[in-house]
């Protein structure tokens, strides 16, 4: 390895001989190679470990070019140096801490939902929802798509906010235009379907149809879709980034601050579209295809725009069928609450509808949002990491482990019942549902609302992990189900309890003036 002439090349005047070692062919080393030999002297010793550290330096040059490589290849965009202690947090979350974030959007958002009841209250006796009560069918539906759509929006963009994916400015353009076109195609298209389902669930207990409608139904429903989730989309996006800017989770404030405003205004847009369109209704009756026309051939610019980001271009290919189907099952919901508000005695359960399935809605979402964080800071979806996906947990694994997401389901679980007393003393004081709040109403509408979120947050336990064992992606696929599910529970839940309370003689669940 070493020899006699190898100290007298070293040895040259000025150090600048020739060096027959390999690793002195390493730029960085070469000079501090003659250096160490000088001082060491031309000995047989000397020489030996001159050549020792010769290597270890090149090493040491080697393994540096290495890391300076793997570096170059992170500076191009500067999210992998700052996301190593990003991820974890959410995972460090005490009870009092989930609880604290999650109480001021989670009251915000029932707020909104009064706010929504109010408005279903009052405009249950307009006339058009008095002679087209098909319209009553699309509050459940649209309601719901507005959760299914912008609450998978929030949970995907939390998603990646907390695993360093929006850091950049490039990267979240780019995912802001991505996904805002993404919710106007299903919108779109779904507020469409879910027009169709209103007839044919309209059409199906009593024979009738009516093609102006119809017509009137597809105009407003589409309209509706469409705005809503461009506003609420847009407000979404300005939750998630000042979020992340003042250090809060958006897993705990996005989705429930999503509904705070998403029911008042799907459901004020629905009214006041449904109304203007039928006012047109003798006079204008060409304005609802071409309504539907005009939002139909925006389409294709969405599509395209959709494409264009890797991360929605797979939704926009597969994300059709939990969304649609989340749509029938909402639209199941409707048909309850259309059959039950039509009877003049239960016409008091409007103002209390959207406040049960918000509430229901909003406490999942924020569920599946942090399971799915969770797991994503774990792996990709379809690996057996570390936590491994569970095909059926127990009640008692769901609700009593110390993991992180059962303390966060005990946490959103006894927020159920201070929630809805706050919010049912806002409707009493408010005066609205026709309804007085008597004990035994409170005691059933209670129990309705802690069943309902209780088989809400054992059935995201084990759907998001189900989800995730069979490589889907739980922030696109188990939030619409979870809403909508919520919506059937809450409006037959609460109807059965209406219908049980007048059963048994408490007749001041009564419509009154």
């Amino acid at each position: 390895m070493s020899s006699k002439p190898e100290p007298k090349d070293i040895h040259q005047p000025n150090g600048t001989g020739p060096t027959p070692s390999p690793c002195s062919s390493d730029g960085p080393g070469r000079e501090p190679l003659a250096g160490t030999s000088e001082f060491l002297g031309p000995d047989g010793a000397g020489v030996e470990v001159v050549v020792i550290e010769s290597r270890a330096n090149a090493k040491g040059v080697r393994e540096e070019d290495a890391l300076l490589e793997n570096g170059s290849q992170s500076n191009e965009s500067d999210v992998s140096t700052d996301r190593g202690p990003a991820p974890p947090s959410p995972l460090k979350e005490t009870s009092f801490s989930i609880g604290l974030q999650v109480l001021f959007p989670f009251l915000l958002a029932g707020f909104g939902t009064v706010a929504a009841g109010m408005v279903l209250d009052i405009v249950q006796h307009w006339e058009v929802f008095q002679k087209v009560t098909e319209v009553f069918i699309l509050v459940p539906a649209l309601l719901g798509l507005k959760g299914n759509l912008e609450m998978t929006l929030a949970s995907r963009l939390s998603t990646a906010a907390n695993i360093g994916q929006m850091d950049t400015p490039k990267e979240l353009w780019r995912m802001i235009t991505g996904n805002m076109a993404l919710i106007q195609v299903q919108a779109t298209v779904v507020g469409f379907l879910a027009s169709i389902a209103a007839v044919i669930f309209g059409w199906i207990p009593d024979g009738h149809f009516s093609i102006p409608h119809a017509f009137l139904l597809c105009a407003s429903s589409v309209a509706t879709a469409f705005i809503a989730s461009l506003v609420l989309g847009m407000i979404m996006i300005g939750v998630i980034i000042g979020s992340r800017k003042i250090g809060i989770n958006p897993d705990n404030v996005a989705t429930p601050i999503a509904a705070s405003l998403g029911d008042l205004i799907t459901l004020a847009l629905l009214s006041g579209i449904s109304w203007g369109l039928y006012l047109e209704l003798k006079h204008w009756r060409y304005i609802y295809p071409l309504v539907c026309a005009f939002f139909v051939a925006l389409l294709p610019v969405w599509v395209v725009l959709a494409r264009r980001s890797p991360a929605t271009r797979e939704v926009l290919y597969s994300g059709w069928e939990p969304v649609i189907i989340a749509m029938a099952i909402s639209s199941v919901g409707g048909l309850i609450l259309d059959k039950t508000v039509s009877d003049p005695n239960f016409a008091g359960m409007a103002v209390f509808t959207p406040v049960i399935n918000g509430v229901g809605g909003n406490l999942v979402a924020v569920q599946a949002s942090r399971i799915s964080t969770f797991l994503h800071m774990n792996g990709m979806p379809g690996e057996n990491s570390e936590p491994t996906p569970r095909r059926c947990p127990s009640p008692c694994t769901t609700f009593f482990s110390p993991d992180v997401n059962s303390r966060s389901a005990r946490v959103l679980f006894l927020l159920v019942v201070p929630g809805h007393l706050v919010f049912l003393y806002t409707i009493s004081c408010m005066q609205g549902g026709h309804t007085t709040l008597t004990l035994i109403f409170i005691i059933f509408y209670m129990t309705a609302a802690l069943l309902q979120v209780l088989i809400l947050l054992y059935i995201a336990d084990w759907m998001v992990h189900w989800m995730w064992g069979r490589g889907l992606d739980p922030d696109n696929f188990s939030i619409p189900y979870l809403t909508a599910l919520g919506d059937l529970l809450g409006t037959g839940l609460l109807a059965l309890s209406f219908h049980v309370l007048w059963l048994i003689g408490d007749r001041d669940t009564d419509v009154g003036d």
